[in-house]
């Protein structure tokens, strides 16, 4: 299985909903990125910690948990399930492993350096070619949780974009099954 290190590349609010940001996700070479939804609250640690907030110091729980482990750990995004990507932190000393959300990797990740990775058959299947002169970022029907593509349909069917609609009621019906 051969894997790819992911590295932040930006956080973007969803036009539309001040609600929802996504995280831009990029292979070392910056050829394809993958996109993250994030709900606030994630946006705002994010923000915090990549805008050197003064706020942020080592007793902020994640911080101060970092104090705590080993430096023998991985995440390693392993599939997509009901429309949300599963991210496993590794201990690679003693083989333990946990589930994390994803932006909660992706957090941890940039305030611990731990690495990310993706298998590379699931990057080629999630992600698209980077731009980073893009207006827009695309963001895969099946890493989209069931509210989420219940909301698009509707605004699809509004805008009268059928083919849209048709995936999106697909993706619905698929995992209703």
């Amino acid at each position: 299985m051969k894997r790819i290190l992911l590295r932040f590349e930006n956080l973007q609010q969803i036009a539309g909903s001040e609600e929802l940001s996504v995280i831009l996700l990029t292979d070392e070479a910056r050829r394809r990125v993958l996109t993250v939804v994030c709900d606030t609250d994630m946006t705002r640690q994010l923000l915090m910690r990549l805008k050197g907030s003064s706020s942020i110091n080592r007793t902020m729980l994640p911080e101060a948990l970092l104090q705590l482990m080993p430096s023998t750990y991985e995440m390693m995004i392993v599939g997509v399930y009901d429309g949300q990507y599963q991210v496993m932190l590794m201990d690679m000393e003693n083989g333990n492993s946990v589930r994390v959300r994803t932006s909660d990797a992706v957090l941890l990740s940039i305030i611990s350096h731990i690495p990310l990775y993706i298998e590379e058959r699931l990057m080629d299947r999630q992600s698209v070619p980077f731009d980073e002169n893009a207006n827009g970022v695309a963001i895969p029907i099946n890493s989209m949780d069931t509210p989420r593509l219940k909301a698009a349909l509707r605004n699809a069917v509004e805008e009268e974009n059928y083919e849209l609609a048709s995936q999106l009621r697909d993706e619905i019906n698929r995992r209703k099954s």
